[in-house]
């Protein structure tokens, strides 16, 4: 198992350098909202990017709890020369998510031309509605990538739309994988770092993010390659607060773990250490 997943760190604004700097500049996935009303996280990623890293630029959902509308999402990603925009979504729902993305992708379209590539999150109530909206995003003409958003529950039912690994499995077993499309994995999920193990063995994944290393380390947490891997309740990245520097260490080293399980050999830019 060669292939590798990079890894794009999550951590508040104030501890950037100190934990997402990379040598060498990758993937770097970029909350929108902050590029727009937070300079030194914009010149932060501005800088990434002439790098050599390619900037994804996420459309607010997760954090904000609403998508910011094309125009704002499209500032955002010439603001900091992103490669790719990451569509409005609809948690759990298809439909949905569909609509928004079509909308949001023909706006991005008319205020960008072909600048971005678009990139489509595939959400789902149940697998029916999974295979239908994978198809579609497929299909459509501005998809250029797709994310999948990680699993956060237990699944007994073994259910396409909650269990990513074996949505990632059942694309491959069935050639569903286009090779004109960019695959992506939205967080981690309930197994953390654990996945990206497994999720190595498709080597059409490109790239996953998260905040779990930096959140765990803050909180004293230790993550271990062979695992077991058990998170507590933990704060959003953007209520973490101040990190006592004697913490630095242990989520660089946690970082250094997810990097392992995900193959990648990037590391946290020396001068930023």
């Amino acid at each position: 198992m060669s292939k590798s997943i990079d890894f794009s760190v999550i951590a508040p604004p104030a501890y950037l350098r100190a934990f997402v700097a990379q040598e060498p500049a990758r993937v770097h996935h970029v909350a929108a909202q902050r590029v727009l009303t937070d300079l030194s996280y914009r010149d932060f990623f501005a800088r990434e990017a002439v790098r050599g890293a390619e900037i994804i630029v996420d459309n607010g959902l997760f954090d904000l709890g609403y998508a910011l509308p094309a125009a704002d999402l499209v500032r955002a990603a010439l603001a900091v020369s992103a490669r790719e925009i990451i569509l409005p979504d609809v948690m759990r729902d298809g439909a949905a998510t569909l609509k928004a993305s079509e909308q949001a992708a023909r706006e991005i379209r008319e205020l960008s031309g072909d600048t971005f590539r678009l990139c489509a999150v595939l959400h789902a109530s149940d697998d029916e509605e999974w295979r239908r909206t994978y198809d579609a995003f497929v299909n459509s003409g501005w998809a250029g990538a797709i994310a999948l958003p990680a699993s956060r529950r237990p699944d007994p039912d073994g259910q396409l739309c909650r269990n990513r690994w074996l949505a990632t499995a059942y694309l491959e077993e069935h050639g569903l994988v286009d090779d004109l499309i960019v695959y992506r994995l939205l967080g981690l999920g309930r197994t953390g770092h654990l996945e990206l193990v497994e999720q190595r063995e498709h080597e059409w994944i490109s790239s996953v993010d998260g905040a779990a290393p930096v959140i765990l380390g803050a909180m004293g947490i230790a993550l271990r390659l062979e695992g077991p891997y058990e998170k507590p309740s933990t704060p959003r990245v953007e209520n973490l607060g101040p990190i006592p520097p004697d913490r630095f260490g242990l989520i660089r080293r946690n970082i250094a773990v997810v990097r392992a399980a995900a193959g990648s050999s990037v590391t946290i830019a020396e001068e930023n250490r």
